[in-house]
């Protein structure tokens, strides 16, 4: 069974009008998700699928480090 199918072990975040708007990502989830795609990329002949990935994984990499980065740069 693919990691990508265990629904079952991943909270379904409640989309009501009370609710934060936001939600906690851990830096371990990033890392293996842009691991993963970087891993699915290396497998592709397709350079558009690639390119679309890749711009993918920038987004969710800055998910959770693009705030840390922009900090540290300020410092």
């Amino acid at each position: 069974m693919s990691e990508f199918n265990s629904v079952e072990e991943q909270p379904i975040l409640s989309m009501d009008e009370d609710s934060t708007g936001y939600e906690v990502i851990s830096s371990d989830e990033v890392d293996r998700t842009v691991a993963a795609l970087e891993e699915l990329m290396s497998r592709l002949q397709s350079e558009n699928i690639r390119s679309i990935l890749d711009e993918a994984a920038d987004e969710i990499y800055s998910l959770v480090y693009s705030d840390s980065l922009a900090e540290s740069e300020a410092a």
